[in-house]
C-alpha cells in the first residue's frame, strides 16, 4: 500500500473529533484512536509492513512500550524475524517482578517501538529503565508523531524519533480524500 493510502486508512478508522486529555496532559479537539487501528489485523499489518524500514540494521530487540507499542512491536517481529520485547510502565510486583517481558536486552541493540507519541514523555521513562538493564537505545520509532517538539524533547536523551506518520502528513492525506469525494 502507498504511504498516501495507507495514511488515509489510519485517518478514517482512527480519528475522533470532540474534547480529549491526552496522556501529556494537554486538551485536543481531534484524537487518533491507536486501538482502532491496532486491533485491525490487515491495516496492522500494513503499518509493520511500513514501518520495517524504519528499523536500524543493527537492531537485536524491537521493545513495545505499554500498551500501544505492544501489537506494532509484534507485528513487526513477526514480518522480520526481530525479537520483541514487551515493556511495562512499571515493573510487577509478583511472578518474575520484571519490566521489559521477554528476552534479556542487556548488551543488546534495541529500538523502541510506539504508537502515538505527543511528547516523547512515557518513552524517556520507558528508556531509561530500559538502560538501567543494560539495553543500548538510540531509536525509536512510531507510527504516528502528533508533536514536532517530541523529536526534540527526545534528543535531548540522545534518541532520534522516526515516525512512519507526522500529523500534518494524516491531515493533509485527509484532506485529499476529502477533495477527492
Amino acid at each position: 500500500m502507498k504511504k498516501e493510502s495507507l495514511a488515509q486508512q489510519i485517518f478514517s478508522t482512527a480519528h475522533l473529533t470532540g474534547t480529549f486529555i491526552l496522556r501529556s496532559g494537554q486538551v485536543s479537539t481531534e484524537y487518533f484512536d491507536k486501538y482502532l487501528f491496532e486491533s485491525n489485523p490487515i491495516l496492522l499489518s500494513e503499518i509493520a509492513d511500513a514501518m520495517r524500514p524504519m528499523i536500524p540494521s543493527n537492531t537485536e530487540i524491537l521493545a513495545g512500550l505499554e500498551m500501544g507499542g505492544i501489537p506494532i512491536a509484534t507485528a513487526l517481529s513477526l514480518q522480520t524475524g526481530i525479537a520483541a520485547v514487551f515493556v511495562r510502565k512499571e515493573a510487577k510486583t509478583y511472578g518474575t517482578c520484571k519490566l521489559a517481558e521477554g528476552i534479556d536486552v542487556s548488551g543488546k541493540q534495541v529500538c523502541v517501538v510506539e504508537d502515538v507519541v505527543t511528547t516523547g514523555g512515557a518513552i524517556i521513562n520507558g528508556v531509561r529503565e530500559l538502560r538501567k538493564l543494560g539495553a543500548i537505545i538510540d531509536t525509536v520509532i512510531c507510527v504516528i508523531q502528533r508533536e514536532e517538539k517530541a523529536t526534540e524533547i527526545l534528543a535531548k536523551h540522545e534518541l532520534k524519533l522516526i515516525p512512519a506518520f507526522t500529523m500534518i502528513e494524516l491531515l493533509e492525506a485527509s484532506k485529499k480524500t476529502i477533495d477527492e469525494v
